[in-house]
Protein backbone atom coordinates (compact mmCIF):
# COMPACT_ATOMS: atom_id res chain seq x y z
CA UNK A 1 0.00 0.00 0.00
CA UNK A 2 1.91 3.36 -0.87
CA UNK A 3 2.18 6.28 0.94
CA UNK A 4 1.08 9.67 -0.60
CA UNK A 5 4.27 10.53 -2.52
CA UNK A 6 4.57 7.57 -4.39
CA UNK A 7 1.75 8.42 -7.29
CA UNK A 8 -0.67 10.83 -8.00
CA UNK A 9 -4.13 10.35 -7.54
CA UNK A 10 -6.62 10.86 -9.75
CA UNK A 11 -9.04 13.96 -10.11
CA UNK A 12 -12.16 13.98 -8.09
CA UNK A 13 -11.01 11.82 -5.07
CA UNK A 14 -12.08 11.46 -2.15
CA UNK A 15 -10.42 12.45 1.41
CA UNK A 16 -10.82 11.17 4.76
CA UNK A 17 -8.68 13.41 7.46
CA UNK A 18 -7.66 13.14 11.10
CA UNK A 19 -5.40 15.19 13.37
CA UNK A 20 -2.20 13.09 14.51
CA UNK A 21 0.58 14.03 16.57
CA UNK A 22 2.52 15.10 13.56
CA UNK A 23 -0.14 17.23 11.60
CA UNK A 24 -3.10 15.78 9.53
CA UNK A 25 -3.26 12.11 8.79
CA UNK A 26 -4.99 11.54 5.96
CA UNK A 27 -6.50 8.63 3.52
CA UNK A 28 -7.14 9.59 -0.50
CA UNK A 29 -9.25 7.04 -2.71
CA UNK A 30 -9.64 7.75 -6.46
CA UNK A 31 -12.17 6.81 -8.71
CA UNK A 32 -9.80 3.91 -10.09
CA UNK A 33 -10.00 2.58 -6.56
CA UNK A 34 -6.36 2.96 -5.53
CA UNK A 35 -5.92 4.24 -1.92
CA UNK A 36 -2.95 6.26 -0.58
CA UNK A 37 -2.31 7.77 2.87
CA UNK A 38 -0.08 10.47 4.15
CA UNK A 39 0.81 13.00 6.61
CA UNK A 40 0.28 16.89 5.97
CA UNK A 41 1.73 19.22 8.33
CA UNK A 42 -1.25 22.13 7.93
CA UNK A 43 -4.14 21.69 6.67
CA UNK A 44 -2.90 24.23 3.99
CA UNK A 45 -0.63 21.85 2.77
CA UNK A 46 -3.26 19.47 2.35
CA UNK A 47 -5.04 21.73 0.41
CA UNK A 48 -2.35 22.66 -1.96
CA UNK A 49 -2.26 18.72 -2.48
CA UNK A 50 -5.62 17.81 -2.75
CA UNK A 51 -7.51 21.30 -4.05
CA UNK A 52 -9.09 18.76 -6.64
CA UNK A 53 -10.73 16.61 -4.47
CA UNK A 54 -14.49 15.74 -4.80
CA UNK A 55 -14.97 15.98 -0.79
CA UNK A 56 -12.33 16.05 2.22
CA UNK A 57 -13.62 14.92 5.25
CA UNK A 58 -12.50 15.99 8.21
CA UNK A 59 -12.61 15.24 12.43
CA UNK A 60 -12.77 18.74 13.41
CA UNK A 61 -15.50 21.10 14.04
CA UNK A 62 -16.20 23.87 11.76
CA UNK A 63 -18.77 26.35 12.40
CA UNK A 64 -18.86 28.05 15.74
CA UNK A 65 -21.79 29.74 17.86
CA UNK A 66 -21.48 32.75 18.94
CA UNK A 67 -23.08 34.99 20.76
CA UNK A 68 -25.47 33.75 23.63
CA UNK A 69 -26.00 30.15 22.48
CA UNK A 70 -25.83 26.85 24.04
CA UNK A 71 -24.16 24.89 21.74
CA UNK A 72 -24.36 23.59 18.09
CA UNK A 73 -27.39 21.66 17.35
CA UNK A 74 -24.94 19.03 15.59
CA UNK A 75 -23.06 17.79 18.32
CA UNK A 76 -26.19 17.33 20.52
CA UNK A 77 -27.78 15.63 17.86
CA UNK A 78 -24.38 13.31 17.58
CA UNK A 79 -24.85 12.52 21.37
CA UNK A 80 -28.23 11.05 21.17
CA UNK A 81 -27.60 8.91 18.14
CA UNK A 82 -24.09 7.35 20.37
CA UNK A 83 -26.19 6.98 23.94
CA UNK A 84 -24.82 5.64 26.12
CA UNK A 85 -21.60 3.80 24.35
CA UNK A 86 -19.93 6.73 22.41
CA UNK A 87 -21.81 9.81 23.19
CA UNK A 88 -18.89 11.07 25.22
CA UNK A 89 -16.83 11.00 22.28
CA UNK A 90 -18.40 14.64 21.21
CA UNK A 91 -16.45 17.20 22.93
CA UNK A 92 -18.38 20.85 22.63
CA UNK A 93 -16.35 23.08 20.55
CA UNK A 94 -15.36 26.84 21.64
CA UNK A 95 -17.56 29.54 21.17
CA UNK A 96 -16.13 32.07 18.05
CA UNK A 97 -15.08 34.31 20.43
CA UNK A 98 -13.04 31.85 23.02
CA UNK A 99 -11.34 30.91 20.06
CA UNK A 100 -9.08 33.83 20.28
CA UNK A 101 -7.70 32.89 23.73
CA UNK A 102 -4.23 32.80 24.52
CA UNK A 103 -4.59 30.16 27.64
CA UNK A 104 -7.06 27.65 28.87
CA UNK A 105 -8.47 30.10 32.20
CA UNK A 106 -9.58 32.97 29.55
CA UNK A 107 -10.92 30.31 27.20
CA UNK A 108 -13.06 29.15 29.83
CA UNK A 109 -13.90 32.39 31.11
CA UNK A 110 -15.72 33.69 27.34
CA UNK A 111 -16.66 30.71 26.64
CA UNK A 112 -18.99 30.63 30.60
CA UNK A 113 -20.09 34.25 29.60
CA UNK A 114 -21.33 33.30 25.92
CA UNK A 115 -22.21 30.08 25.97
CA UNK A 116 -22.59 29.11 29.93
CA UNK A 117 -20.11 26.27 30.32
CA UNK A 118 -15.95 26.40 30.73
CA UNK A 119 -14.12 24.14 28.12
CA UNK A 120 -12.92 20.46 29.05
CA UNK A 121 -9.39 19.87 29.14
CA UNK A 122 -10.11 17.74 25.83
CA UNK A 123 -12.01 20.70 23.86
CA UNK A 124 -8.21 23.28 24.88
CA UNK A 125 -5.96 20.96 23.26
CA UNK A 126 -7.56 20.98 19.69
CA UNK A 127 -8.73 24.47 19.87
CA UNK A 128 -5.35 24.79 17.47
CA UNK A 129 -6.65 23.19 15.23
CA UNK A 130 -9.80 24.46 15.15
CA UNK A 131 -8.25 27.57 15.06
CA UNK A 132 -6.52 26.52 12.01
CA UNK A 133 -9.22 24.85 10.10
CA UNK A 134 -10.84 28.24 10.65
CA UNK A 135 -8.47 30.53 9.53
CA UNK A 136 -7.82 28.45 6.42
CA UNK A 137 -11.33 28.15 5.41
CA UNK A 138 -11.98 32.08 5.90
CA UNK A 139 -9.35 32.41 3.56
CA UNK A 140 -10.04 29.79 1.17
CA UNK A 141 -13.29 30.01 -0.30
CA UNK A 142 -13.04 27.52 -2.66
CA UNK A 143 -12.45 25.05 -0.03
CA UNK A 144 -15.67 25.74 1.42
CA UNK A 145 -18.12 22.73 0.19
CA UNK A 146 -15.16 20.39 -0.06
CA UNK A 147 -13.77 20.57 3.26
CA UNK A 148 -16.60 19.30 5.35
CA UNK A 149 -16.77 18.23 9.40
CA UNK A 150 -17.60 14.59 10.25
CA UNK A 151 -17.05 12.66 13.25
CA UNK A 152 -15.55 8.97 13.40
CA UNK A 153 -17.51 7.85 16.13
CA UNK A 154 -20.97 8.83 13.90
CA UNK A 155 -18.69 7.67 10.49
CA UNK A 156 -18.40 4.33 12.47
CA UNK A 157 -22.18 4.74 13.86
CA UNK A 158 -23.82 4.72 10.19
CA UNK A 159 -21.11 2.02 9.18
CA UNK A 160 -22.68 -0.29 11.62
CA UNK A 161 -25.96 0.43 10.59
CA UNK A 162 -27.15 2.64 13.20
CA UNK A 163 -25.39 1.27 15.95
CA UNK A 164 -22.66 2.84 18.52
CA UNK A 165 -19.54 1.11 18.79
CA UNK A 166 -19.36 -1.14 21.75
CA UNK A 167 -15.90 -0.98 22.70
CA UNK A 168 -13.31 2.20 22.79
CA UNK A 169 -11.07 2.76 19.28
CA UNK A 170 -8.48 2.82 22.40
CA UNK A 171 -8.55 -0.97 22.95
CA UNK A 172 -7.79 -3.85 20.96
CA UNK A 173 -11.68 -5.02 20.30
CA UNK A 174 -12.19 -1.06 19.81
CA UNK A 175 -9.77 -1.21 16.85
CA UNK A 176 -10.68 -4.37 15.69
CA UNK A 177 -14.43 -4.37 15.25
CA UNK A 178 -13.94 -0.29 13.78
CA UNK A 179 -11.43 -2.23 10.81
CA UNK A 180 -13.89 -5.17 10.52
CA UNK A 181 -16.50 -2.41 9.52
CA UNK A 182 -14.18 -0.42 6.99
CA UNK A 183 -12.96 -3.28 5.77
CA UNK A 184 -16.62 -4.29 4.12
CA UNK A 185 -16.12 -1.47 2.02
CA UNK A 186 -12.81 -1.07 1.51
CA UNK A 187 -11.71 -4.68 1.61
CA UNK A 188 -7.82 -3.46 1.60
CA UNK A 189 -8.39 -1.61 4.32
CA UNK A 190 -6.38 -4.08 6.81
CA UNK A 191 -3.36 -3.87 4.10
CA UNK A 192 -3.28 0.02 4.57
CA UNK A 193 -3.92 0.12 8.21
CA UNK A 194 -0.50 -1.97 8.30
CA UNK A 195 0.89 -0.30 5.74
CA UNK A 196 0.64 2.87 7.60
CA UNK A 197 1.83 1.37 11.27
CA UNK A 198 5.07 0.49 9.27
CA UNK A 199 5.29 3.37 7.89
CA UNK A 200 4.89 6.32 10.87
CA UNK A 201 6.47 5.69 14.35
CA UNK A 202 3.90 6.09 17.35
CA UNK A 203 5.66 9.20 18.02
CA UNK A 204 3.92 10.88 14.76
CA UNK A 205 0.88 8.31 14.23
CA UNK A 206 -1.94 6.29 16.52
CA UNK A 207 -3.58 3.76 15.31
CA UNK A 208 -6.68 5.08 15.99
CA UNK A 209 -5.63 7.93 14.09
CA UNK A 210 -5.71 5.31 11.24
CA UNK A 211 -9.33 4.03 11.49
CA UNK A 212 -11.03 7.24 11.81
CA UNK A 213 -9.05 8.75 8.59
CA UNK A 214 -10.61 5.31 7.15
CA UNK A 215 -13.95 5.89 8.19
CA UNK A 216 -14.29 9.56 6.87
CA UNK A 217 -12.34 8.54 3.85
CA UNK A 218 -15.40 5.82 2.78
CA UNK A 219 -17.86 7.85 4.06
CA UNK A 220 -16.45 10.40 1.59
CA UNK A 221 -16.66 8.11 -1.29
CA UNK A 222 -20.30 7.82 -0.78
CA UNK A 223 -21.16 11.09 -0.08
CA UNK A 224 -22.86 11.98 -3.51
CA UNK A 225 -25.07 9.13 -3.43
CA UNK A 226 -26.02 8.46 0.11
CA UNK A 227 -24.68 11.60 2.37
CA UNK A 228 -26.82 13.07 5.04
CA UNK A 229 -26.50 15.71 7.74
CA UNK A 230 -26.77 16.10 11.33
CA UNK A 231 -28.81 18.01 11.68
CA UNK A 232 -30.43 17.65 8.45
CA UNK A 233 -30.70 21.02 8.11
CA UNK A 234 -27.70 22.70 9.11
CA UNK A 235 -27.12 26.27 10.37
CA UNK A 236 -24.50 28.46 9.61
CA UNK A 237 -22.49 30.47 11.82
CA UNK A 238 -21.55 33.71 11.83
CA UNK A 239 -19.13 33.68 8.81
CA UNK A 240 -20.82 31.58 7.08
CA UNK A 241 -19.47 28.16 7.54
CA UNK A 242 -21.75 25.08 8.75
CA UNK A 243 -22.18 23.88 11.68
CA UNK A 244 -22.95 20.56 10.70
CA UNK A 245 -21.40 16.74 10.98
CA UNK A 246 -21.59 14.56 7.46
CA UNK A 247 -21.87 10.67 7.71
CA UNK A 248 -23.24 8.44 4.88
CA UNK A 249 -25.54 5.96 4.75
CA UNK A 250 -24.34 2.35 4.12
CA UNK A 251 -27.62 0.37 4.32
Amino acid sequence: MPADSQFKMDAHCFLGVDGCRAGWFFVAFDGGGRAAFGIADTIHDLWARYHHAAAILIDIPIGLVSGHAAGRPCDAAARRLLKPQRHSAIFSPPCRQALAASDYATACRINQQTCGRKLSIQTWNIVPRIREVDAFLQRTPAARGIVRETHPEICFWALAGGRPMAHSKKSADGRQQRLDLVERWYPRSDQLFNSAMRHYPRRQLAPDDILDALANAVTAVRLKSDGATLPAEPDVDRCGLPMEMLYARFD
